[in-house]
């Protein structure tokens, strides 16, 4: 799944706890209750978020991983039966006073009573006394059949649901389901029925699966040899999305059943599962189209299925539709035969084993254009409208496919490939096998309005996904833990194939960009290891970042220049031969790779002090004469205590590159691999300078000590003497450390002082970057006087080379795209004459009721420039209604979201939620728009926290959408109080709401954004 560019409830735990004391638990002895299915061991788990029934019995059962789960539960019970008992003893008193102050002699009742206690106490004593010491331990006494006090949920109905991981049972494995289903457009309700056959790997009397928002009507089983179908009982336990379908005898090892579900459900009004979405046609009429977007827990919502990546199966799929309408899905089309007036069924052919989020289908008016390519027709669809934008997008992809076929050496196993524009989609694109789905930004190029941009973020999309069908879909990560195997890859591979087939569109400056702007995140206390443990939704949600996407291919850069391009090249192949129609996990890939290495590297040990380990390191470079020392430690934002270095799990093998004066072409790239705190290089002579880390190809960042100003001068004297990757990388190394405390400000500034001489993209955008940070911070502290004078600093840097830009499309891709970037710059900070020419153009423009031309690279000037006035506003809002260019009418959004009208911004972004104007699959970019503003920022902040609710419900707990609006509307805070006003805004809301890491990156930002201000107020007015 690629995420769209962000450039572009239950109760707290504790209430729930709490709550254990105020009603006393049912207790069921399980001997006693006949009636019970039988439990089977070690398969149950301290659910503290649910309702919940204690299950006293006796069960073989060995202490394992849950224990401490168990042992949690022991006190809660201890705790519950302690509150009673002591409520029992503050009601008695066997000796009571006499007014006069002696005591009376106590009953002959009471005395009983006395003597009763205290047997039983002197018994347990001698019990406690006689019991082994281990009894006492935490870890127990590991016996064979001992008593656990075990802990099931409840089912909705009332009786004991068997099962209480998140995760299902390893014994039952499906093997094909067939489904049918009708969607009513109408309704826009669906019915659904699925067989599923399975195989027992172990004995049970059980099977769970997946099951969300369904109503079940019916659920039978038959065995493999019968023909009769028996009824069965089936259970619920929404918390984990399961139901369990209880046999009515043992099911065999080694044997299938078939079990068969009738259920139907509701067309989703969110983006996940099998959902609904409104556009209007030619003729401005409401029409409807019904998609799916499984990835990653959301095919259980459409149908019950083993809905876990490793759980691979075939799949029959059987669509009922009106006839007017055509359907997709991942296979071609088998047989269309009629069912009742009006409605056919559409039959396609048995898939290959596949997991379930990648299983796919569309309902809708659509037409299409197809070419073939080595047995396999490539087609792109969209709604009729759009059929003129999709010529672009097929010859990209039909270039693309064959480029991956010979690279991988492995043929697209599909006789069909289809890419699907869907009007209103959350994320950037999905890869499910065979019917790639889009937004229409990123699969649409209308050659009037698409900007050199747009067709970079097209081509990057498209080859995204293409790499998915072998990555992610051919081999599977085993569990998301392992995302960055599907995602990490994919990105890797988009990036390598653009450089490759696409050169012209430089698209290795915006992996650079990319790489930056991940270090930013994973230098923070609130990061974690690219390959991390998750198992809730919110935890699996959130692994769809910028650590599985971008950290992830950038380490499989570093290695792929570190190997060289054969041997990876080589590795990938085995891997995708060992593993193909399977799954992975990351070990699998080192082990594929020390296949090629043959014991000359150990991928393995190399990797994992990058995979495992959160953050990367910060390599200091020492140059006297010939010898340079290179030492290691951990970049790290914020307090960690100084003698980390004692701990060995942040010591990284690094592979370093160098170039040095006496030689700095690329083949001239030297090589030391530092697995050591500290190192010496000996260098054959002496050289006027070393630049570490060659076209930022290694996932680290360098300081060079006193060689900063030997590196200064070099870029004031011959700045090409360096590549544009390897400036773009010094201005981002010297900022990085600034900030950190380790260079001054003031060098790194002295550092950028060359760029009136730079025409490159990478760097130049890099500095814009990293000074646009600094002036968002100044402006949102009320530092007016000095932000202006940051901003002034840029024009004497950049004014020359904004004033060389011309209002057309002229000249090569990178060129276009830098006139693209400052142009909008210099409109949106008023400065040079940018301002005035854009809104002189917008004018014409508007005076031609939007029917002139205008250059589409300097199109988002121009709109921003004409939304500054009232009058341009409006008129800018109603060419957005009517226009059929989602390429121009993603200017226009940013455009409109970028006035300084307070009313008509809570207007937008409460109408982009609602989703009638403005779609709600656009309100993250607008929030993020908004939030650069200074009127702007607050309000985005104050609209997050007043329609909490509402956006969680749209987007879901921890997607890639939530954490790019926490994100945004956060990250301009630099004062105390915007820091206690967010953690209190996140604690006040569920605990699964203030403990997603992107909270806890937003909160580690803002520390950092007034740690910033304290160090660097002073520093910056002498400087400035």
């Amino acid at each position: 799944m690629e995420p769209f560019p962000s450039d572009q409830i239950q109760l707290p735990r504790n209430m729930i706890e709490n709550s254990m004391f105020e009603e006393e638990p049912d207790v069921v002895d399980l001997a006693k209750e006949p009636c019970l299915h039988p439990l089977e061991p070690d398969e149950v788990e301290y659910e503290p978020r649910s309702s919940r029934l204690l299950v006293r019995g006796l069960g073989e059962h060995e202490m394992d991983d849950d224990e401490e789960d168990y042992e949690s539960s022991a006190k809660l019970l201890g705790m519950s039966f302690m509150n009673r008992s002591s409520g029992l003893r503050n009601n008695m008193s066997i000796y009571r006073q006499n007014p006069n102050g002696s005591c009376s002699v106590p009953s002959t009742r009471t005395m009983v009573v006395c003597t009763v206690v205290l047997v039983i106490a002197v018994s347990l004593i001698m019990v406690i006394y006689l019991l082994p010491k281990c009894t006492f331990t935490k870890e127990g006494c590991h016996k064979k059949n001992h008593t656990m006090e075990l802990i099931y949920p409840l089912a909705t109905n009332g009786k004991i649901f068997p099962w209480a991981k998140i995760r299902l049972p390893p014994d039952v494995v499906p093997l094909h389901y067939d489904l049918v289903l009708q969607p009513n457009l109408t309704t826009l309700k669906f019915a659904g029925s699925v067989k599923i056959v399975v195989n027992i790997i172990q004995v049970t009397w059980k099977i769970i699966l997946h099951s969300s928002g369904l109503n079940i009507t019916k659920a039978t089983i038959t065995s493999a040899g019968g023909h009769q179908a028996k009824p069965v009982e089936f259970l619920e336990y929404p918390l984990h999305d399961q139901i369990a379908v209880m046999a009515p005898e043992a099911l065999l090892v080694g044997q299938n059943y078939t079990v068969n579900i009738e259920y139907s459900s509701n067309l989703s009004d969110t983006y996940y599962g099998f959902y609904k979405i409104s556009y209007k046609d030619e003729n401005s009429k409401q029409r409807w189209f019904a998609a799916t977007q499984f990835e990653p827990l959301a095919a259980r919502s459409a149908f019950p299925c083993f809905d876990e990546p490793a759980f691979k199966a075939t799949f029959l799929i059987k669509i009922k539709r009106d006839e007017k309408l055509s359907t997709l899905s991942n296979m071609p089309k088998k047989a269309t035969t009629p069912v009742t007036n009006g409605i056919v069924q559409d039959e396609f052919f048995v898939s290959l084993k596949m997991s379930t989020y990648l299983v796919a289908f569309v309902v809708a008016d659509l037409k299409n254009i197809s070419k073939e390519t080595n047995g396999s027709l490539v087609s792109v669809y969209a709604i009729p409208q759009h059929l003129n934008q999709v010529g672009y997008a097929l010859n990209t992809a039909v270039k693309l496919l064959e480029f991956y076929e010979k690279y991988f050496l492995i043929n697209y196993p599909l006789e069909k490939l289809d890419l699907v524009a869907i009007p209103d989609f959350q994320s950037g694109a999905m890869e499910n096998w065979g019917l790639i789905t889009f937004r229409e930004t990123t699969l649409l190029f209308d050659s009037n309005t698409s900007s050199a941009r747009d067709k970079k973020l097209i081509t990057a999309v498209i080859a995204h996904e293409l790499a998915h069908q072998w990555f992610g879909n051919l081999v599977t990560m085993e569990w998301w833990n392992d995302l960055w195997l599907n995602e990490g890859f994919a990105t890797f591979m988009e990036y390598f194939a653009m450089e490759e087939i696409f050169p012209e569109l430089h698209s290795d400056e915006d992996f650079l960009n990319l790489i930056f702007k991940a270090m930013m995140k994973d230098s923070l206390n609130s990061s974690r290891p690219v390959s991390s443990a998750v198992q809730s939704s919110e935890q699996i949600e959130e692994m769809f970042d910028a650590l599985s996407y971008i950290k992830g291919a950038s380490l499989l850069l570093m290695l792929k220049h570190y190997l060289t391009k054969d041997v990876f090249q080589a590795g990938i192949e085995v891997y995708l031969h060992n593993h193909n129609y399977g799954s992975a996990q990351s070990d699998d890939l080192w082990d594929s790779m020390n296949e090629i290495t043959n014991g000359t590297l150990d991928v393995k040990k190399l990797m994992k002090t990058w995979i495992l380990h959160k953050g990367f390191p910060l390599v200091t470079v020492v140059r006297k004469g010939k010898i340079i020392s290179v030492q290691q430690e951990k970049f790290l934002y914020r307090a960690e205590p100084e003698n980390w270095t004692t701990d060995e799990s942040y010591l990284w093998h690094i592979p370093l590159t160098y170039i040095t004066s006496s030689c700095n072409f690329t083949h001239c790239t030297n090589a030391y691999l530092l697995d050591q705190k500290s190192a010496v290089i000996e260098l054959p002579e002496e050289v006027e300078w070393v630049k570490f880390n060659v076209d930022m190809n290694g996932y680290y960042i360098v300081h060079y000590a006193e060689d900063w100003k030997t590196l200064i001068h070099l870029l004031k004297k011959n700045h090409t003497a360096l590549s544009p990757k390897d400036r773009a990388n010094l201005i981002n190394n010297i900022f990085n450390l600034a900030s950190l405390g380790k260079e001054s400000l003031e060098k790194a500034f002295e550092l950028i002082d060359y760029l009136n001489k730079e025409s490159s993209t990478a760097p130049l955008t890099q500095a814009l970057f990293q000074l646009s940070l600094i002036y968002s911070l100044l402006e949102k502290k009320g530092e007016q006087q000095l932000a202006a004078r940051v901003m002034h600093r840029i024009e004497h840097l950049l004014g020359d080379k904004i004033d060389q830009q011309h209002w057309t499309d002229d000249g090569t891709l990178s060129e276009r795209e830098l006139r693209s970037t400052l142009l909008a710059f210099a409109c949106t900070h008023d400065m040079r004459n940018c301002r005035r020419t854009a809104t002189e153009m917008f004018e014409k423009w508007m005076n031609s009721n939007g029917t002139m031309s205008l250059p589409s690279d300097v199109m988002k000037a121009i709109f921003t420039a004409g939304a500054k006035s009232s009058d341009g506003w409006e008129f800018l809002l109603k060419m957005y209604s009517s226009s059929v260019s989602e390429a121009e009418k993603s200017k226009m959004i940013e455009a409109l979201a970028s006035t300084e009208d307070v009313r008509k911004l809570i207007w937008l972004m409460q109408n982009s939620l609602e989703g009638e104007v403005i779609r709600a699959q656009e309100l993250s970019h607008i929030i993020a728009t908004v939030s650069q503003s200074l009127p702007g920022y607050l309000l985005a902040w104050d609209f997050v926290k007043e329609n909490w609710e509402k956006l969680t419900r749209k987007f879901h707990l921890g997607s890639y959408t939530i954490q790019n609006i926490i994100s945004s509307s956060t990250s301009q805070f630099a004062t105390k109080t915007h820091l206690l006003e967010v953690k209190s805004f996140f604690e006040s809301k569920s605990e699964e709401s203030s403990q997603l890491r992107c909270v806890k990156e937003a909160i580690d930002t803002i520390q950092l954004n007034i740690q910033w201000m304290e160090k660097n107020l002073a520093k910056l007015q002498e400087l400035l």
